[in-house]
């Protein structure tokens, strides 16, 4: 495993529980060169005297050099810490989008859920879709784990990804966008907001009104 050390008196912000860790932050990282040069790895994260602080994913190529997965010392980051992260958030949110399916619904938020660059919308109850943002290198190397994990506590098969390119690039990340399980969603769907009909499409964001 890697261990990300942290320079003497920028450990605060982690001791506050704030889970992105700045290139600025770190004094030094230790591990195998291969590891060092993986994105999305999980790595071992104390201050300069030692002491435990979190387990993150490491992005060697983002100035945002790694968020938080946990700062329990007990909890393994796995298979099993995704399900529970994602299953939790989804008993959280999902409810509304399961009745109302014309509306667009934020069902995964990224740091709220334990899930940092992982953004999630659903429309269309479970024979809709779920549009998905992968912008950090920690939700990237566990995407399959992610997708299949949805799946499962929506009942909802299609899984699609559009993420953004800017944002996947400052995490050396290739841009990507496509169905990730099902079937792709159709050029136009519509919606409703505040009393209003709205043609979206999923593939692109684009959203306009309709008479």
């Amino acid at each position: 495993m890697l261990v990300i050390t942290i320079k003497q008196g920028k450990e605060k912000s982690l001791l506050e529980r704030q889970c992105w860790i700045y290139a600025s932050a770190v004094e030094r990282v230790d591990g195998k060169s291969t590891e060092r040069r993986k994105i999305g790895v999980t790595a071992l994260v104390q201050s300069s005297s030692a002491q435990f602080l979190a387990r993150a994913a490491y992005s060697p190529d983002s100035q945002i050099r790694a968020r938080v997965w946990s700062f329990d010392p007990d909890e393994a980051v796995d298979h099993a810490l995704i399900k529970r992260r994602i299953k939790a958030a989804v008993a959280k949110r999902s409810a509304n989008a399961q009745k109302a399916t014309d509306r667009l619904f934020h069902l995964i938020l990224g740091d709220d859920d334990g899930l940092s660059g992982l953004a999630v919308d659903w429309i269309g109850g479970q024979k809709g879709y779920l549009v998905c943002e992968f912008h950090s290198a920690g939700v990237e190397a566990w995407k399959v784990p992610i997708v299949q994990a949805l799946i499962a506590a929506t009942g909802c098969p299609n899984v699609y990804e559009r993420s953004d390119e800017l944002m996947r690039k400052a995490e050396g990340l290739a841009y990507a966008s496509g169905a990730l399980a099902g079937d792709e969603p159709p050029d136009e769907i519509v919606m409703m907001e505040k009393g209003l009909r709205y043609g979206l499409d999923l593939k692109t964001g684009s959203c306009r009104r309709k008479q």
